[in-house]
């Protein structure tokens, strides 16, 4: 399974989680099957409120969940139907939120838990 975790640096599974999906640096993706990872960057970090498209700097990598900080309802909406799941991050680096996240100890973040303005968490 992919999972997409926002993070504050280039910096692999060693990276921390940064606290809001569309304005982080940084996408890591990491591959619970077989522990690999990839890192994006975010082009499109300074987006304006509402605008965040999470999909764009996705595509083609066929993520199966985000875990983040904090997310817009509307990006929860987005990835939801792009067949993507949401789940709130720990505090901590992209190895303790894939381990955290392959234990099922994660919730899931809806539209209604979903953050309402940038800098939640």
């Amino acid at each position: 399974m992919k999972i997409c975790v926002p993070t504050e640096t280039n910096e692999g599974a060693s990276a921390r989680v940064f606290g809001h999906f569309g304005s982080a640096p940084y996408f890591t993706i990491y591959n619970t099957q077989d522990n690999t990872v990839e890192v994006i960057d975010n082009a499109n970090q300074h987006h304006a409120h509402g605008m965040c498209q999470p999909l764009a700097a996705l595509t083609g990598k066929k993520i199966d969940a985000v875990v983040t900080g904090g997310m817009g309802a509307r990006a929860v909406q987005m990835l939801n139907e792009g067949g993507v799941k949401v789940y709130r991050a720990i505090p901590g680096t992209v190895a303790d939120i894939a381990g955290q996240f392959t234990k099922g100890g994660l919730e899931e973040l809806t539209v209604h838990n979903a953050c309402a303005h940038h800098g939640c968490h």
